[in-house]
Parts: structure tokens; C-alpha cells; sequence
């Protein structure tokens, strides 16, 4: 059996809302609405995965991950995380989690984030040695050794993700949920967050979860994805495969030596500046056929091959499956 088992699992809300009419009556009648938000979702994840979730606001990825966690009940379908259904026996289940989510603190906004650590050893029932030594792990790995006694408060965004992130391993969870762990975080930020996470997954195996809008992070991190819309799963499988059914024009910039001989060049050809931009669709005439004509237009001073931001992919994608 999978790490991850879920078959058909459903979840609907009921919702109720004032009527648009009605006088003084409304204050005290209510509409009921049910909302659909998971319908039949089947999937497996194995031990050690490294799984994405995407999906546009609203397509059943926080209800998801809270079915997943045992915070919810499913209206219908089943769900085994190594064995346990996460909402029957939620108690022992929440002691192999970690969550990391970019909104939220599990910290101690006042106090140092070592007597935050300290108050999870005793939350999870860690041994002392064994919390100490994967203290020190964590600690080196996310650089915290300079802020461990300082209040959460007095970090930066940066380092107060850092901080999450340890706080939610310490007690070495066979699973992670992270919930857009890198936002409004800079540039270099992301780049050592990727890099522990990576680590983390490599050396201790921890199975990964994660949600995010950030497609950066999607790319850098995980190989499967799977896409939610509107409360079903519509993909599950290679991201690298969804993204090439999507990325179906790309972008040749080539600066000459000399002027080239443009009827020579194959595509549609715009100028920027000094040099000539190329937009033609792979699928049509393959880059390893464009080039050759190229290079016999001129001498090619500098040439940049550009796919398409990966954003405008997933947004077509969304656009396309009616999300």
C-alpha cells in the first residue's frame, strides 16, 4: 500500500446566507447553500515523494490538505496515511505532521524561538538527546545559530520562515505540509529554503506536500504535481510533461554580425534593438531544425533560446481546463 491512499473523497460544505430580500426578516432567515468543494478525488503518494498541488483560489486544495491532516471529515471516500485515517485517529496522526503555512505561526511571537523549541520537545515527548542532536542539525542546516535567543517578533520575514521551518521538524515528521513557505521572501531567501527542503527530502526521506502559487518553487522542487479546478483532481503525473502539453510557442533571440539575409529565417521575426527575435512553435518546426537556418542567415554574433514564463503556462492551462 501507498504512504498516501485516498479513493474518492468528497467534501461538501454547507453555507448559510442571508436573502438578498426580505426587510426586517432577512436579519433572522438563512438560505442554505451546499458547497462542493472536493468531489471524488483519487490519489497515491509514496514514501518520499515530493508532491506539488496547484490550483487556481477555490479549487479544493486547502480542503485537500485538511482532509489529509485530519482537521476535516470527508462527506464521502476514504483515506489512509501510512495506515491511519487522519479523522479517526487524529491524535496519533498529528504526531508524525509538520506544517509549515507562509500566513500562519506555530511559534511563540514573544519569547525566544529557543524556549519555542523547548515547549515543542515537550509537546511531542522528544527525548532530550535526540531533540538536541536534531536541534543542532536544524540549526546549522538554516542558519539560526546567531537568532536563537531572540523573540520571533524581532526576525525578519526570512528568518522567522527558517524559524517555522525548524520548529515543524524537530519531532522528524514522516510527512510535511507546506503552504506557500517561500512568500514575500527575497531572492536568496527562496534559493536556501529550496535547498534545505531538497535536503531534508533526500537525506531523512520526509514525504513533502506542497501548495503553492509560486511555480518557481514548483519547478525547483517537485517532479509530480497535481491540479486541482474547481473542486476535482484534473491532472496527477510529470510536471515537466504538463508544462511541454502547454508551452507551445517559443522565443529565438539572435544578434548578427552584419545584417542577415531575413527570407532565410523561418519564423516570424520581430526586431528589438540590434537584434532579431524569432517566435515559433516547437511542435511545428523543432528547435534542432530552426537552428541550422539560422546559422546560414549570417554570423550569428549571440543567440538566446526562451521558453514561456511559467507562469503564462499554468495560466493558460487554467484558461484552457475552464478553472
Amino acid at each position: 500500500m501507498a504512504f498516501i491512499e485516498a479513493q474518492s473523497l468528497s467534501k461538501t460544505y454547507t453555507r448559510h446566507n442571508a436573502p438578498k430580500s426580505g426587510g426586517i426578516s432577512r436579519l433572522w432567515r438563512r438560505e442554505i447553500q451546499q458547497i462542493q468543494a472536493l468531489t471524488d478525488a483519487s490519489f497515491s503518494i509514496e514514501r518520499g515523494e515530493l508532491v506539488g498541488l496547484i490550483g487556481p483560489n477555490g479549487a479544493g486544495k486547502s480542503t485537500t490538505v485538511k482532509l489529509l491532516t485530519g482537521i476535516l471529515t470527508p462527506t464521502g471516500g476514504e483515506c489512509r496515511v501510512n495506515g491511519r485515517t487522519p479523522w479517526e485517529n487524529r491524535r496519533e496522526h498529528v504526531r508524525h505532521l509538520g506544517a509549515v503555512f507562509g500566513q500562519r505561526t506555530q511559534l511563540w511571537w514573544d519569547v525566544p524561538i529557543r524556549d519555542s523549541f523547548l515547549l515543542l520537545r515537550d509537546i511531542y515527548d522528544i527525548d532530550h538527546a535526540v531533540w538536541q542532536k536534531r536541534l543542532d542539525a536544524l540549526v546549522e542546516a538554516l542558519e539560526l545559530g546567531e537568532f536563537l535567543n531572540a523573540p520571533l517578533r524581532q526576525l525578519s520575514l526570512g528568518q522567522r520562515m527558517r524559524a517555522e521551518l525548524c520548529g515543524s521538524l524537530l519531532h522528524a515528521p514522516e510527512l510535511l505540509f507546506l503552504d506557500e513557505p517561500t512568500i514575500g521572501l527575497d531572492a536568496v531567501s527562496k534559493l536556501k529554503l529550496r535547498a534545505f527542503l531538497k535536503e531534508e527530502n533526500r537525506r531523512n526521506g520526509t514525504t513533502i506536500l506542497l501548495t503553492t502559487h509560486d511555480m518557481e518553487d514548483m519547478l525547483a522542487l517537485c517532479s509530480r504535481v497535481m491540479v486541482l479546478g474547481r473542486g476535482r483532481l484534473l491532472y496527477d503525473g510529470a510536471l515537466d510533461a504538463l508544462l511541454r502539453q502547454y508551452d507551445t510557442v517559443h522565443t529565438l533571440r539572435v544578434v548578427f554580425e552584419e545584417a542577415p539575409e531575413i527570407a532565410a529565417l523561418p519564423a516570424h521575426v520581430t526586431r528589438d534593438g540590434d537584434a532579431y527575435v524569432l517566435t515559433y512553435e516547437p511542435a511545428k518546426m523543432p528547435t534542432s531544425e530552426l537552428l541550422p537556418q539560422v546559422l546560414s542567415a549570417g554570423r550569428v554574433r549571440e543567440m538566446t533560446l526562451k521558453e514561456q514564463n511559467v507562469d503564462e503556462l499554468i495560466a493558460r492551462m487554467y484558461k484552457e481546463m475552464a478553472l
